[in-house]
């Protein structure tokens, strides 16, 4: 850690790498810092938890699997590179391939080959799996309009 005195406050930074260089954080700083991280986590859990609950009660799917849908859905033709698909998924590259292979055995997506590069993997939405999308995509949306509404609604108070 290097320091520097100013006439008008201290500083502070931490050296990460040989270019990089973070300021320090006062301590008042750093409370409300994480005081917002921790809402910001509760808030997203909450979100989270709530189209949990509701994709699975009504259509037996989860989030994950909800979005990997509606990535494929918005992909020109239905289907995009299974690298695409990962990082529309809050997952990890293996996760993700388990995640597709999930879908396929449920017969909600396809697997295919790139034709002109044969180690490229695309992933094509079924039919089975855009009628999926279309019936969960309102329960979705309503369940997005309660949750986050309430968070403005409790923020005007």
């Amino acid at each position: 850690m290097r320091v520097h005195l100013t006439p008008t406050h201290l500083m502070c930074s931490h050296k990460i790498h040989a270019h990089v260089t973070l300021p320090c954080v006062s301590d008042l700083d750093e409370g409300r810092l994480l005081a917002d991280w921790h809402t910001l986590l509760d808030r997203h859990a909450a979100v989270w938890n709530a189209l949990e609950r509701e994709l699975q009660q009504r259509h037996a799917i989860g989030v994950s699997e909800f979005e990997a849908l509606e990535k494929l859905a918005g992909c020109s033709v239905g289907k995009c590179r299974a690298a695409e698909l990962a990082g529309a998924v809050p997952l990890s590259q293996s996760a993700a391939s388990r995640l597709t292979a999930r879908l396929e055995r449920a017969g909600l997506v396809q697997r295919a080959l790139c034709e002109l590069d044969r180690r490229g993997v695309f992933v094509l939405l079924t039919d089975k799996g855009r009628r999926l999308y279309e019936e969960a995509r309102p329960t979705h949306r309503a369940v997005l309009a309660r949750t986050l509404r309430d968070d403005r609604d409790d923020r005007d108070d």
